[in-house]
């Protein structure tokens, strides 16, 4: 089957989920497309990696399509970048920031001091100019014939969702987190990323409700595909569509 489309979860700088996954697709070719949900770094061990590996490296290993959303990790990036810090998002360790700028000083010949690193983590002073640039450079959605994937979830306006062409503040596309959305949006197939299955009720997936070990989410809708990878215990998912097929980096 062709022109189908892989949507795979937050990566959260776990490279080694991201080969494992990506070696269990099908072959691909040219009329296929992979659509990566955002939140490529922090938490994980490997944002550079990571990173490296999408710009990069696949573009040369598969002929399929290679679609990267903007997720709200790449978004709080940017807004460090311009505003030379954001401790909100930089300080707490549960968001990562830390191991994602390790992962890309263990490439600089000589490691800054500790004052340099704690300044350069809080200013993202330790990107490179070219992952900046992709970043601001990632779209916030996309759409093709089989579902509109964005990062986090369509807003709703006056009881109805939106499409994201027709929002006006797009970092909601990336921020937002309502659980209406899966349980209650009802239209054209939406993937996304952002909120971990685990903390959506299970029993109100249609996908395998019996398999108590089957993480992916699936509303009426809505799918949502982000089963923790980066994290312990987590792992990463991919969602094929049309044929609703799961694959897995466990």
């Amino acid at each position: 089957m062709a022109h189908r489309s892989f949507a795979i979860g937050d990566l959260h700088g776990d490279i080694g989920a991201l080969r494992t996954l990506l070696s269990r697709l099908p072959s691909l070719d040219a009329t296929d497309t992979i659509v990566f949900l955002g939140d490529y770094v922090d938490r994980g061990p490997d944002s550079a990696g990571v990173l490296d590996h999408l710009r990069f490296v696949l573009p040369s290993q598969t002929p399929a399509r290679i679609v990267c959303l903007r997720g709200n990790h790449e978004d709080a990036w940017l807004q460090v970048l311009r505003q030379q810090g954001w401790a909100g998002f930089t300080q707490p360790r549960s968001n990562g920031c830390y191991q994602c700028a390790e992962s890309f000083l263990r490439r600089w010949p000589v490691l800054p001091g500790p004052d340099d690193m704690e300044s350069m983590i809080h200013s993202g002073g330790f990107f490179p100019c070219w992952a900046a640039h992709w970043f601001a450079s990632l779209p916030f959605w996309y759409e093709d014939d089989h579902a509109i994937y964005v990062h986090a979830g369509l807003p709703k306006v006056d009881e109805r969702w939106q499409h994201p062409s027709d929002v006006e503040d797009r970092s909601k596309l990336v921020w937002e987190r309502d659980h209406t959305f899966f349980t209650e949006y009802v239209g054209k197939k939406v993937v996304v990323g952002h909120t971990v299955t685990k903390t959506l009720p299970q029993d109100l997936s249609r996908y395998t409700v019996d398999d108590k070990e089957d993480l992916f989410w699936a509303g009426g809708s809505a799918y949502l595909v982000d089963t923790g990878a980066g994290k312990p215990g987590g792992f990463l998912t991919a969602l094929e569509l049309p044929r609703r097929q799961v694959y897995e980096s466990r």
